[in-house]
């Protein structure tokens, strides 16, 4: 069954389905939209207590829905300087080392570092021997993501690829697959270094969006596209726990860090375990670990 699974994903047209999708997504459909969002939150138990509106009539388009704010308060951000916070609400698909330059995916599968941020040799060794953590945001969550330390953007890079399916199933069997979907490719320069936050775009994912540069995806044509930002003279400096972009439907987030850059990761951040933006992500390289908490 996983495999017929797998099959039917490489055979659907998947940009043309997400195309679609987002078209309905972004539209102003009264009752239908309403009805929509009705069986989503239903379907996948989405918790409107949390939200900022809690009446689903009251959103015009899906992607309103889908990108809700959260109540003010509801995900404290831990304040510890040595502790980065989570930077979304989901679950740890992989985190470690990043080993010669390649970075886990799933049992047979890896993929490189160069390869996830579509850059040189030069810009991808800044994280090696560094720390990743790869993860996957469900139907359900919160789809809004925070920095987990604050951050000057070096550089932003869209780069197109396919639309498979970013859910566990999908990772343990599609090699390279967040090396090889489309994507939206963030580097900051942190107080621990290099940090990028690589946001992977999925089957039915209509767009990702930064808070800088609103939407980036889909850009006319299917060329690597690069910005660079004048972090000196036109500087855009995100705090901790400050918005940096979303996702109009749910996907992964990636982030890679230099050496030396982590201690370790937090208690409890480890595969298949649920991230709650905000809270202890990791502790940053030779603090005190007897002096932290959690």
């Amino acid at each position: 069954m996983d495999k017929f699974l797998i099959l039917i994903q490489y055979a659907t047209p998947k940009h043309l389905l997400s195309r679609l999708v987002g078209a309905f997504a972004a539209s102003k459909s009264g009752w239908l939209t309403t009805a929509f969002i009705n069986w989503f939150a239903k379907k996948y138990q989405v918790n409107m207590s949390e939200a900022a509106i809690e009446d689903t009539q009251s959103f015009r388009t899906f992607n309103e829905f889908f990108t809700r704010e959260l109540k003010p308060g509801l995900r404290p951000i831990v304040q510890d300087t040595n502790t980065l916070a989570h930077p979304v609400d989901g679950c740890v698909s992989q985190c470690g080392a990043i080993e010669q330059g390649r970075i886990f995916q799933a049992k047979g599968h890896h993929f490189s570092a160069q390869e996830l941020l579509a850059c040189g040799a030069d810009h991808a060794a800044q994280f090696a021997n560094g720390q990743f953590a790869t993860i996957y945001l469900s139907p359900r969550d919160y789809h809004r993501i925070h920095m987990p330390i604050a951050g000057t953007l070096r550089s932003m890079t869209y780069v197109p690829g396919d639309l498979f399916s970013v859910n566990p199933l999908t990772a343990r069997n599609v090699p390279g697959l967040f090396a090889r979907n489309e994507r939206v490719v963030a580097t900051f320069d942190t107080e621990i270094g290099p940090m990028a936050m690589v946001l992977v775009g999925a089957t039915i994912v209509a767009s990702i969006e930064t808070v800088w540069a609103g939407t980036v995806t889909p850009p006319a044509g299917k060329s690597v596209f690069n910005w660079d930002y004048d972090a000196l003279n036109n500087p855009i400096t995100l705090e901790k726990g400050e918005e940096m972009g979303r996702f109009k439907l749910g996907s992964t987030v990636v982030l890679l860090f230099g050496e030396n850059a982590i201690n370790r990761f937090a208690d409890g951040v480890e595969p298949s375990q649920p991230t709650v933006m905000g809270t202890p992500f990791a502790h940053i390289k030779g603090q005190d670990e007897s002096a932290t908490a959690e």
